[in-house]
C-alpha cells in the first residue's frame, strides 16, 4: 500500500518502471517515526514538488472510493469511523497480525498509490521533485538519488507511542515489519541524521536543497 498513515508508512513503495519523465527526483527513505514528513516539509518550503505515498493513500482511500469500499468488504465496518472515514489504527492492526492481509492490502493500492504520484511529478515545475517514499527500502531507477532520514530506534519508538498512542510492542511489530535501519543506509545517497533537536534541520535540508538543484541542472545539460 505504501503508507505511513497506518503505520504511518509501513509499506514497500511501490513503483511503475514504466514512468517516463525528464524530472529529476529525489526519494525520502526512513523508517516509521524517523521524520520523513518533517524533512519533505522543509523542502516543500524551499519550492519543491513534493510526492507523498502517504498522502496519496489517503486520497485514494477517501470515503466514496471504490478502494475502501472494498476493504471494508474484506474487513467489515471496523475498518470505518464513525464519520466514514477509514479507522487507520484498526486496519494497521489487522494488517500487522497478518502477512496475507498486509499483501492484499498492497496489491490493492499498488496501481492507484502509482498514478498519484506520477501525475504530481509529470506536472511540476520546480527544479527537483522529492518522492517521500513507505518505509519499504524503495530504490529505483526513477529515482535519481535517494535521501535517508535515519533515526535511533529507541527514539523511532518513543515518537510512535506518542503520536499514535500506540504501544511498545505495536510500534516494534511495525518496525519488525520494515526494512532494518543498516539496509535503509546501506542505498542511501545521503543520510540526514534526525535524532534530537529540529533547530539544525532547515540548514540541514537548504544544503541538500543546493546540491540536489545543481546535480538536477548537471543531469539536464549533461
Amino acid at each position: 500500500m505504501g503508507y505511513d498513515d497506518l503505520g504511518r508508512r509501513d509499506y514497500g513503495l511501490v513503483l511503475n518502471a514504466n514512468w517516463t519523465t525528464i524530472m529529476f527526483v529525489v526519494g525520502i527513505s526512513g523508517g516509521i517515526g524517523s521524520g520523513k514528513t518533517m524533512v519533505s516539509n522543509q523542502f516543500a518550503r524551499l519550492g519543491v514538488t513534493i510526492a507523498d505515498a502517504d498522502l496519496a493513500a489517503r486520497h485514494i482511500m477517501k470515503p466514496g472510493k471504490s478502494i475502501l469500499e472494498k476493504v471494508v468488504d474484506r474487513y467489515g465496518q471496523e475498518v470505518l469511523l464513525s464519520d466514514g472515514t477509514l479507522n487507520r489504527a484498526q486496519l494497521r492492526n489487522i494488517i500487522f497480525r497478518d502477512l496475507e492481509a498486509r499483501k492484499w492490502l498492497e496489491k490493492l493500492t499498488h496501481g492507484p498509490i502509482n498514478l498519484e504520484l506520477k501525475n504530481i511529478i509529470e506536472k511540476s515545475t520546480s527544479p527537483y521533485s522529492v518522492l517521500v517514499l513507505s518505509a519499504g527500502l524503495g530504490r529505483s531507477s526513477l529515482m535519481d538519488r535517494v535521501l535517508v532520514v535515519d533515526t535511533a530506534i529507541e527514539l523511532q519508538i518513543k515518537r510512535v507511542m506518542i503520536r499514535d498512542n500506540n504501544t511498545r510492542e505495536q510500534v516494534q511489530a511495525i518496525i519488525n515489519a520494515q526494512p532494518t535501519r543498516q539496509q535503509r543506509l546501506d542505498i542511501a545517497d545521503d543520510i540526514l541524521l534526525n535524532n534530537e533537536s529540529l533547530e539544525c534541520l532547515p540548514s540541514e535540508v537548504l544544503r541538500l536543497h543546493m546540491k540536489y538543484i545543481n546535480l538536477a541542472t548537471s543531469d539536464r545539460n549533461g
